[in-house]
């Protein structure tokens, strides 16, 4: 509601004022009642009031010296009303030329501060929407310059703008923030952003001042809501704890603000912002990682990577067998590969082992899926990776898991040997011309013609030159124009 003073040194006025309308039903709330100027001056230094309503003769300070004043300190951005009994157009131009709202005769007529009251609440609204679009328009700003730096693409321009609108210190980390139940359901478009909407409005909350740090939407995979922050060395500082401590607080009250389960990922420190793009892929990979063996809450780069030697043991040909298999899409000698893999695992225990030799299988298929795809990156097939799903009852980590997954990457590469470009597209094209006000989905679309969902949406934005969001977004713009 928008708050009101009556500023005026005769009683009967103020009670009059109060009963001549229904306030509270025209979303204004009477909140102080001052006999003189300088008495409404001293409440405004010290609080928030969006309409002042005040006699222009009164003891002290007159009405039209605390509107003069008002504006000479700048103590208040309000609205001001001035009353007089008298019909004075000196006085009108006074109030005019000071910035006030109006100038109106006593007795009041009911209808005519109605009018004026109204006039105030489509003003607010205005200045409200402007503000708000104001504050999205400068962060919207500030996240280009932040993904700039993530993605490794900035110059000193980039760089400037964060310091001067960032609070940064030395020790950076990129962290992702998940909901993996909710990714893992079959949940309209709709319903994930309003998940991820709440996520973030949690995160904000918890961030506090720090909450310019979060980022959204960084990923090439468009098939993905994802959302993270900028860490800082000072934020754990400021509270007496360390990064552990920091990232365990911060994903406990996160689920306990969404009543869902929330993972965090935090990638590996670096230095300062200006080498945030390593921090940033060793998320992604962490995020890779996870496809092998059950997820934690809250997995740092260092404890999840760390490598013992004296403890790990890379079985390079179990691995390079399996790659072959993998790349020549032959289930059964997949299957036999996995088996050999798992029982040297076996024999040797697990140690530090599992990471070492996931991070080499990684490294290999990665580069199989570029060397078919030049125009490919690291990160999009990271996010092939992360996104394998399978069936419930399928224990992560698991030699049946494994196996699971190696089939279903061989059919990755499979589709990135096959010219899809062309036809796939134009299916798609034709489905968003035709469908554009139904719910449509990259997600949806990749099921509907057997193809992966992260590599539709990286063919989709080579030829188009936006993502498929944007590409439905700006469509469904100019059907409605």
């Amino acid at each position: 509601m928008l708050k009101v003073m009556f500023v005026d040194d005769e009683p009967y006025i103020v009670e009059g004022l109060k009963v001549l309308i229904d306030w509270e039903s025209e979303n204004f709330e009477i909140v102080k009642v001052a006999e003189n100027g300088l008495e409404a001056l001293e409440y405004l230094r010290d609080n928030e009031v969006n309409l002042v309503i005040a006699d222009i003769r009164m003891p002290i300070m007159t009405g039209i010296e605390l509107l003069e004043k008002v504006k000479e300190e700048g103590v208040s951005d309000a609205y001001f009303i001035i009353l007089s009994g008298f019909n004075d157009f000196q006085y009108v131009r006074d109030v005019m030329r000071l910035g006030g709202m109006d100038y109106l005769l006593k007795p009041i007529k009911r209808d005519e501060l109605l009018q004026i009251l109204r006039r105030i609440t489509d003003l607010n609204k205005e200045s409200t929407m402007l503000q708000e679009h104001h504050k999205e328009t400068e962060t919207a700003y500030l996240q280009r310059h932040m993904i700039a730096l993530i993605v490794g693409r900035y110059d000193d321009v980039n760089l400037d703008y964060l310091k001067k609108n960032m609070r940064l210190s030395d020790g950076v980390r990129y962290v992702i923030i998940e909901l993996p139940d909710v990714d893992a359901l079959e949940t309209a478009e709709g319903s994930l952003m309003q998940y991820r909407r709440e996520m973030n409005e949690a995160a904000k909350l918890i961030l506090g001042e720090d909450n310019n740090h979060l980022i959204y939407d960084v990923s090439l995979n468009h098939s993905t809501y994802d959302t993270g922050f900028i860490y800082c060395d000072y934020m754990a500082e400021d509270r007496g704890m360390d990064d552990s401590e920091f990232f365990a607080k911060f994903q406990s009250r996160l689920e306990s603000s969404l009543k869902r389960r929330v993972r965090i990922l935090a990638g590996k420190k670096v230095s300062d912002m200006t080498q945030v793009s390593k921090s940033y892929s060793s998320a992604c990979i962490l995020k890779s990682q996870e496809v092998f063996h059950e997820a934690k809450p809250v997995v740092t780069y260092e404890s999840e990577m760390s490598v013992n030697p004296r403890k790990a043991t890379l079985f390079k040909k179990s691995l390079d067998d399996l790659v072959k298999a993998i790349e020549q899409s032959d289930e059964t000698l997949i299957y036999k590969c996995v088996n050999t893999f798992y029982d040297d695992i076996s024999k040797a225990g697990l140690g530090d082992s599992v990471s070492l030799n996931m991070n080499y299988l990684l490294f290999q298929l990665i580069h199989i899926a570029t060397e078919l795809d030049n125009e490919l990156d690291q990160e999009e097939i990271l996010h092939k990776i992360s996104e394998s799903s399978f069936d419930d009852g399928v224990k992560r980590g698991s030699s049946i898991h494994m196996y699971k997954f190696a089939c279903e990457y061989a059919q990755y590469l499979n589709q990135l040997r096959k010219n899809v470009s062309g036809g796939i597209l134009k299916d798609v094209e034709n489905e968003i011309k035709e469908n554009y006000s139904q719910n449509l989905s990259l997600k949806k679309l990749s099921e509907k013609y057997f193809i992966n969902c992260s590599y539709l949406g990286s063919l989709f934005t080579k030829k188009y030159g936006v993502s498929f969001k944007d590409y439905l977004t700006d469509y469904r713009i100019n059907e409605a124009a």
